[in-house]
């Protein structure tokens, strides 16, 4: 059964330097306020996951914590680029980042292997793209079968998934709806896995669509109203577009992100 626990807590005992780290989250459901904990806990020398890298892996980046990225498409949804990762990977500042690309298809597929206890996953996929000349663990495989040349990728299994939902019980079961991505798989195929949420509840209602973490498949939940922001939280909060445009200027200049990270992340405390 996953506990009831303080962010603060949860990061402490879950995330650790030299981890393998997905945050996911697909367009509301982001985990901000988590992601903030662990640059305030300082971690470093973490592998980041995610299909879609935006402003929170931008700030985990510019923070110092990570040294490797894998992931498929990165930029700033709506916005443009991802400047403190495109400082990190053309100047290696703060630290040198190494990729691992992939579609996302890819992406997808080996959360799924991940979480079924596979050890790859097959697509049809990468064909015509330069992806396998710059990516060692995208392999060719011929169908047992039918002889057809498709491709393997090695099942994803994360030391710690952070995922951010609408609420849970207190027995740690999850409950998230809306627009929903790979949360379930990345939680799935973790070691262990941290859920922040809106808000615990004596008792989980159905709702039309909803994904359902079981308890029992959760290390830690902690309760962080607000945990999505600026992404939002489908019935809960809205998409701060505002900020996402902000975010363009203030990740351009060092100073300016080290001085925002500072005021708004260091200096802003853990949310319990």
């Amino acid at each position: 059964m996953a506990k009831l626990v303080p962010l603060a807590d949860g990061v402490a005992e879950l995330v650790r330097d030299g981890d393998t780290v997905a945050l996911e989250g697909f367009t509301h459901l982001i985990p901000f306020a988590a992601g903030h904990e662990i640059i305030r806990q300082e971690r470093r020398d973490l592998t980041l996951v995610r299909m879609t890298p935006d402003v929170i892996y931008d700030q985990l980046i510019g923070a110092g914590c990570a040294r490797r990225l894998v992931f498929s498409w990165g930029g700033n949804p709506g916005v443009g680029s991802l400047h403190r990762f495109r400082d990190a990977v053309q100047n290696s500042w703060p630290v040198p980042l190494e990729l691992e690309e992939h579609s996302h298809a890819g992406m997808a597929n080996r959360y799924v292997a991940g979480a079924s206890g596979l050890p790859f996953a097959v697509l049809r996929g990468y064909t015509g793209t330069d992806l396998p000349r710059h990516t060692g663990n995208i392999r060719s495989i011929d169908c047992p079968f039918t002889g057809e040349t498709l491709t393997a990728v090695p099942a994803l299994n994360p030391d710690v998934t952070v995922v951010h939902a609408q609420r849970a019980d207190r027995a740690g079961n999850v409950q998230m709806w809306g627009i929903t991505g790979v949360q379930k798989e990345a939680v799935l195929a973790a070691r262990r896995s941290l859920v922040t949420v809106e808000e615990i509840v004596d008792e989980l209602t159905p709702v039309p669509g909803q994904v359902v973490l079981p308890g029992w498949a959760i290390t830690a939940v902690a309760h962080v109203p607000g945990g999505a922001h600026p992404s939002y939280a489908h019935g809960y909060s809205v998409r701060d577009n505002a900020f996402y445009v902000a975010w363009d200027e203030i990740s351009r200049d060092r100073d300016t992100f080290q001085d925002w990270i500072e005021r708004h992340v260091q200096n802003a405390g853990a949310t319990a």
